[in-house]
């Protein structure tokens, strides 16, 4: 995909979020229990505002025997702050490792907190193309003005002290933890994070749940596979990167997959024929989506983006 079109679905984004401000009003920072020693705390199923602090996104944690591990660190310093609080209310363990289940703003403007008392962030390598990119110095320059005071100068982007190159089990704060490396698909540093002992799946964003996903430069065919690399893993619990966490794992990780696919079938005739996109989204019945949170604040530029990228094949 061209740079250029890169930059105008960050402009257009940014023009969404500025005007649906109105969508959804703030959220009380709680975390909720998943399993024992797992919990998880829930963004806002809307676009980010000022209004709700950008807290549209979900972050886990799990207590292990020596430390917390926190996946995801949410959309602003002032929610990591929060969230690092929250966890203090359930343990006095520190708080070591974060690991980022890919480098979008909504799961990452809060990462300088967690580097502030110490943790340790790993996320997949693939996360370097989007920190030395410019759609994240264009997106972090617009959310320090769509955002404010939540983002602002002193918001900063912060890299891995550790980077995933391949799908590994380590031991972190005493617990076994599989990194799945799933990208490139809604990103290209896509990681599924999975503890064992909990049997829980953080699925970040390769999973949206009660909620339209966001598709932006996704390689829609790679999420796809992605998803049915995880539906084998068949977890008790999943977290997704939107929405409630689910014991119907396999039913969430289709919502998603049945969604991208549907869209793939609309535009892909139109696409590889280079007939307008107009005239495939009006043809497309989209009954079956419509009724779905952020359908019409999502929906067009999901069908846009994947119809252009069909066309780069």
């Amino acid at each position: 995909m061209h740079i250029s079109h890169k930059l105008l679905c960050i402009f257009i984004f940014a023009f969404v979020i500025f005007t649906t401000n109105s969508q959804a009003a703030e959220r009380a920072l709680t975390l909720t229990p998943v399993s024992k020693n797992s919990y998880y705390a829930q963004g806002v199923s809307a676009l980010g505002s000022a209004l709700n602090k950008n807290f549209i996104s979900n972050a886990g944690v799990v207590i292990g025997p020596t430390g917390v591990i926190v996946i995801d660190a949410l959309g602003s310093p002032a929610l990591g702050t929060q969230l690092i609080a929250e966890i203090k209310k359930l343990t006095d363990k520190p708080i070591q490792f974060v690991i980022v289940t890919h480098y979008h703003a909504d799961h990452i403007y809060g990462l300088q907190s967690f580097i502030d008392i110490g943790a340790t962030v790993i996320a997949q390598e693939g996360g370097k193309e989007y920190l030395n990119s410019d759609t994240a110095k264009l997106r972090l320059q617009a959310s320090r003005t769509e955002l404010a005071p939540w983002v602002n100068d002193e918001t900063r982007l912060v890299p891995a002290s550790r980077w995933i190159s391949q799908d590994t089990r380590l031991s972190l704060s005493g617990l076994d933890v599989d990194l799945i490396k799933m990208g490139p698909a809604h990103t290209p540093d896509d990681l599924a994070i999975y503890f064992p002992s909990e049997d829980v799946l953080f699925a970040g964003d390769l999973v949206f749940r009660g909620r339209i996903p966001y598709v932006g430069n996704a390689d829609s065919l790679g999420w796809i596979k992605s998803l049915d690399k995880l539906l084998l893993r068949n977890a008790k619990a999943i977290v997704p990167g939107h929405g409630p966490a689910s014991t119907s794992a396999t039913e969430d990780l289709k919502f998603t997959r049945d969604y991208l696919m549907y869209v793939r079938k609309s535009m892909e005739q139109a696409a590889r024929d280079l007939e307008p996109f107009e005239s495939a989204y009006l043809a497309t019945d989209w009954t079956r989506y419509e009724k779905v949170p952020l359908f019409r604040a999502a929906n067009r530029m999901n069908a846009y983006n994947i119809y252009l990228s069909i066309q780069n094949e």
